[in-house]
């Protein structure tokens, strides 16, 4: 493997190594919260420390800017691999610094999310982090599968960092709610967000099967992949 290769292997190890063990932690967290709630409210005392909800809390703020981290990470790489391979920098140096404001922008907006007081703010920073992932997905270089949409690993992985973005903006409003309409929305959400993460951990081990070694790409990309033929080789054609 050459260094382009190991680069390519940094999304999926932080992934495996330190988010999807986070995203276990923050579901088991939940679950507990959820658990401690309704014995305090038909026993009216739980044995589940009132600390869960705390440390859901800010376990869940830690997973939101962890997947939105991996995300950038991950576009990142084919990113910048496009712009290496095809001198984009010579040919449009505008679009090079554009990508980068990008990226700069994107996780400023984030941080600026966290600090965000007021509901308005809020919504502004989540808006904008938004924006930042899906402009930057857009660029040359990105895999999205667009003809399979609905099994593609930008996609899916997309859809979960909204979907941490906007749990992320409402976290206030859950406390502030006292209907509990917010804290219903945000448990639905985060529901369908752990389905993502399961397409997301299908569709992310497919396509590490699917993409070459750098090496191997100019014979790979020759390959017809909807009747998934090869060229034959000459040596095998002399056979």
């Amino acid at each position: 493997m050459d260094l382009v290769d190991f680069l390519g292997l940094v999304h999926p190890f932080i992934a495996i190594f330190f988010v999807f063990p986070l995203l276990g932690i923050v579901v088991n967290f939940a679950w507990a919260t959820r658990q401690r709630r309704l014995q305090s409210k038909s026993a009216g005392k739980s044995k589940i420390p009132a600390s869960v909800g705390v440390e859901h809390k800010q376990l869940g703020s830690w997973l939101t800017g962890a997947i939105v981290g991996l995300t950038l990470l991950g576009l990142a790489y084919p990113i910048g691999k496009n712009i290496i391979t095809n001198q984009v920098w010579s040919k449009a140096p505008f679009q090079v610094i554009f990508i980068l404001l990008m990226f700069v922008a994107t996780i400023t907006s984030l941080v600026l999310l966290y600090r965000a007081n007021t509901k308005l703010w809020r919504s502004v920073f989540a808006t904008l982090t938004g924006a930042g992932l899906i402009i930057l997905g857009f660029q040359d270089g990105v895999f999205r599968r667009d003809n399979e949409w609905f099994w593609s690993h930008y996609y899916i992985g997309m859809a979960a960092a909204m979907l941490m973005i906007f749990s992320l903006a409402i976290v206030p409003e859950i406390y502030k709610d006292k209907s509990h309409r917010w804290r219903l929305i945000h448990t639905i959400l985060n529901c369908v967000a752990l389905l993502l993460f399961m397409g997301q951990a299908m569709t992310g081990t497919r396509d590490l099967l699917e993409i070459p070694l750098s090496w191997q790409e100019p014979y790979i990309y020759k390959c017809d992949f909807v009747n998934k033929t090869c060229p034959i080789s000459q040596p095998e054609l002399k056979k």
